[in-house]
């Protein structure tokens, strides 16, 4: 039973993916302004035209992807996948529709699968960015996908 998951690590450094909804990214800035010695000592990464005016306006470094809805909210999927994005602050906007929604729904989808810490507004990210956590390595439990894998193989 013990090799159906693996221990994972979330290094004191994390590496930091932010995203907003266009509705949402001065309220994203404004956060990050507030919370710029916390999030100075982490990697940063984001969707193209957030992680743009978060390094404009904030002078933090953002490594930015495409933008959302041409696949970045994929992109940031993939580095979750990859085990090189281990936090995810997107503030996204409930009340409007956005027409890249399944991307955003696989990414937080796949968050969920790979039980990465994701915040969805402004009072979510304040209690994780203040968790005594950010300061630590964390250890977490995902399923063994290579066990499943092989599984499956031999199971069909």
């Amino acid at each position: 039973m013990q090799d159906e998951f693996v221990t994972l690590v979330i290094g004191k450094q994390k590496n930091v993916a932010l995203i907003a909804h266009d509705s949402k990214k001065a309220e994203m800035i404004g956060w990050c302004e507030e919370n710029k010695e916390i999030l100075k000592k982490h990697f940063l990464c984001g969707t193209g035209t957030t992680a743009r005016m978060i390094t404009d306006k904030t002078g933090l470094p953002v490594r930015g992807y495409n933008s959302g809805p041409l696949g970045g909210d994929q992109q940031i999927g993939a580095k979750i996948v990859e085990g090189k994005v281990d936090f995810v602050v997107f503030f996204s906007d409930p009340l409007a529709a956005q027409p890249h929604d399944p991307d955003v729904k696989a990414l937080l989808r796949i968050a969920q699968v790979y039980d990465i810490p994701i915040a969805n507004n402004r009072a979510t990210a304040d209690f994780m960015i203040h968790s005594r956590l950010m300061d630590l390595e964390y250890d977490h439990e995902v399923i063994n996908f290579r066990k499943s894998i092989s599984d499956r193989a031999n199971n069909l």
